[in-house]
Order: structure tokens, then sequence, then C-alpha cells
């Protein structure tokens, strides 16, 4: 969510810039093609393996339509709780909140992919 113009105006950005994610369900098939594109097989350190609980929490994050909705949330003594929204029920992925821009950025496990920034509004704190 953005103001200007003196609205709040719901804005859509790309949720991973310069990413691009293959999906297979047959894993040596896929290998096998990446492994016939020579530009990539030399720049593998780019290649990154999404981990099952990452995968997951990706897929129910976005949806079938993989997009990422807005979440909502109070602070409870000093915890974040989100309300509704994807982002309910994972408030332990939630590394920082700017609640300025009413942005929450996201960890994932085991490796990095960068700041990854979800909408996320705080509408109380207590």
């Amino acid at each position: 969510m953005r103001r200007y113009q003196g609205d709040w105006h719901l804005e859509k950005r790309i949720l991973f810039p310069k990413r691009v994610f293959l999906e297979s369900k047959d894993e040596k098939a896929l290998k096998d093609e990446l492994r016939q594109c020579q530009r990539i097989v030399e720049q593998k350190a780019s290649l990154i393996q999404i981990g099952n609980q990452d995968e997951a929490f990706l897929r129910g994050l976005c949806g079938k339509e993989k997009h990422l909705k807005m979440s909502r949330g109070v602070i409870q003594k000093g915890d974040t709780r989100v309300t509704e929204g994807p982002l309910k029920g994972n408030e332990n992925r939630i590394g920082k909140i700017d609640r300025h821009r009413r942005l929450a950025r996201l960890d994932f496990f085991g490796h990095e992919l960068g700041n990854v920034w979800a909408g996320l509004e705080i509408f109380e704190k207590n």
C-alpha cells in the first residue's frame, strides 16, 4: 500500500525480481535439460534448489494465482499476530516489519533469496 494524492493505493510489484522459478514433476528431466544449457551450467552458483519447507510456504503464501495478497495484523506485548491474509500462521517467518511502508521482510530457511517483502498492515499496537 502506498499513499499519494491523498488516498491509499494498492500497488502490485514483483515478489522475486531477477529470479526465475522452474518447477517440474520430474526432477531428473529438469536437471538434464539444464545441463544442455551451457550458460546456466557455468553459473551454477546462481541456481538454488528450494527446500520442501520453503516450497510449501511459497505455495501457501501465493496460492494458485501466484499473487501475494495484503495481510493485516496487530502487535500485542511486542509479539506480532497476523489476523487475516496469507501471513496468518506464519508469524515466525517475519524478520522485520516496516510499519510506515506497511511491509514485512520474510525469512527463508536454509538459503538466501534476497530481501523478500510482503504487504502487512499493522492496524493496532498494544
